[in-house]
C-alpha cells in the first residue's frame, strides 16, 4: 500500500513538476493522427507538410525559430491551424509579420510550445490528478491552463481566451504535436 501511495506521489509530482502539456485520449473526441512523417521529421519540417499548418510555418519563418524547433527538444507544440489565425484581425497578423512585430511574434509561437514530450493522454492523466485542471509551463515564461469539457481538453491562455485540441499525437523526431483551434495569447 505505501508503495503504491508512494509510487502515485511520485507520478503526480512529476507531472505538476515538468509542467507537461498534454490533450485529449482516445476516449475523447479528439483525433489521434499517427502521421506518415512520424519519427522522421522534425516539428518544423513535419508542420511544413501539412497544408493546414502553413500560417504557422510562415510565422515561424518570420520569428527565426526554424532551427530552435528543428533542435534535439524535445518539444510539445500546440500548434494552431490557418483557420485559428484566421480568427486574428488581420491587421495584427500583418504587423505580426512585419519586423517590428518580431519580438512579439516570437513570444506568442513560444507561448505555444512546452519543453518535453507529453502525449495526449500525458495531459489527461494530469489534469485528473490535479482535480480538474493543469497548469502548464511554456518555454516563453507564460501559464497555460488544460481542462476537460465532457470529451474534449481545452486550454485557456493568459487573457482568458479558450482554445480547444482537435488533433493529438503527431509524433516528429524531436517532440509532440497537438493541433489547437485557437491561437492562445500571453499577457
Amino acid at each position: 500500500m505505501i508503495h503504491k501511495l508512494f509510487s502515485l506521489s511520485l507520478l503526480f509530482f512529476f507531472l505538476i513538476g515538468t509542467a507537461s502539456a498534454q490533450c485529449g485520449s482516445s476516449k475523447h473526441h479528439t483525433r489521434s493522427v499517427k502521421s506518415s512523417y512520424m519519427h522522421k521529421n522534425d516539428i518544423v519540417d513535419l508542420a511544413a507538410g501539412q497544408k493546414d499548418l502553413s500560417t504557422l510555418v510562415l510565422a515561424v519563418k518570420t520569428a527565426d525559430l526554424v532551427q530552435t524547433l528543428k533542435s534535439d527538444g524535445p518539444f510539445t507544440v500546440f500548434a494552431p491551424t490557418n483557420t485559428a489565425f484566421a480568427k486574428i484581425d488581420s491587421k495584427t497578423i500583418e504587423f505580426l509579420l512585419q519586423p517590428a512585430g518580431k519580438e512579439q511574434l516570437t513570444k506568442i509561437l513560444t507561448y505555444h510550445v512546452v519543453a518535453g514530450n507529453y502525449t495526449a493522454s500525458d495531459i489527461v492523466t494530469a489534469i485528473n490528478i490535479a482535480g480538474g485542471e493543469f497548469t502548464l509551463q511554456t518555454v516563453s515564461g507564460g501559464k497555460l491552463k488544460a481542462r476537460l469539457s465532457g470529451d474534449t481538453v481545452l486550454l485557456e491562455d493568459e487573457k482568458g481566451n479558450i482554445s480547444a485540441v482537435s488533433t493529438t499525437d503527431v509524433e516528429a523526431s524531436n517532440g509532440v504535436v497537438h493541433v489547437i483551434d485557437s491561437v492562445v495569447l500571453p499577457k
